[in-house]
């Protein structure tokens, strides 16, 4: 099979932003955009649904749940400008996979080794909670990314919606394909899902996601978080 090449890349992120499949979060987004928090007040926020982030030769993927209003909604990168990238982020350049541990913003010259980040939902929901539907209507947008991230080699969730999001993607393309009885989601738990038709099964990890709510009351540390890095590094090198 050939190589995805940049034009595949770009039509994928030319679809994605210009999508307005679901009303209530492109309102949502573009009145954030509008109205602004105080602390951002003269920037330009983003406000679209936001794309994939990562080297796109990568062999392992990190999967959360929906960008933030005043952070990727803002910003146009995942997991950039928030607590919960600082977070993230942080954690990738100590297993060196970041070149720095800070994303501020699109061109802040943030680069990833072997690693692309993306989301169940691409629009920030309000309460960072998307419907069934919303999510649904974002499974074109991911199954397209396993299929262009053809070097993939690990799936790590981050968190319970990620991680039933990346069973049901291989229930899409090879049915019958998840383990019986359907595995629970659990930090470190891992499983099996099939990226791409045709392909053989890859590692699915569970991760707490880094949100505040997780890292500051301690439920996720980061000596969990890169445990779950260090083991996903483990089984691409193993595969």
């Amino acid at each position: 099979m050939a190589r995805p090449t940049q034009a595949a890349w770009s039509l994928l992120e030319d679809d994605l932003t210009g999508c307005e499949a679901c009303p209530r979060l492109v309102g949502h987004c573009r009145e954030v955009a509008r109205v602004k928090r105080r602390a951002f007040r003269d920037e330009l926020y983003w406000g679209l649904p936001v794309p994939g982030f990562g080297d796109r030769k990568a062999r392992i993927l990190l999967l959360g749940l929906a960008p933030a209003a005043h952070g990727a909604n803002r910003t146009g990168r995942m997991f950039t400008g928030d607590r919960s990238g600082d977070w993230l982020y942080g954690a990738l350049k100590r297993r060196g996979m970041a070149n720095q541990a800070e994303s501020t913003r699109r061109d802040d010259g943030l680069r990833l080794v072997d690693v692309f980040i993306s989301a169940v939902c691409r629009c920030a929901p309000p309460g960072n909670r998307p419907t069934p539907d919303e999510m649904q209507n974002c499974t074109v947008f991911l199954d397209r990314e396993f299929d262009l991230l053809d070097r993939l080699r690990v799936t790590v969730a981050l968190g319970k919606i990620a991680w039933d999001a990346a069973l049901r993607h291989a229930e899409r393309v090879a049915p019958g394909s998840v383990p019986r009885p359907r595995p629970a989601f659990g930090h470190g738990v891992e499983s099996t899902i099939v990226p791409r038709t045709g392909r053989p099964p890859i590692p699915l990890l569970g991760c707490y996601h880094p949100s505040q709510q997780n890292t500051q009351t301690g439920r996720l540390t980061r000596p969990m978080t890169d445990g779950v890095l260090r083991r996903a590094s483990a089984l691409a090198d193993s595969r």
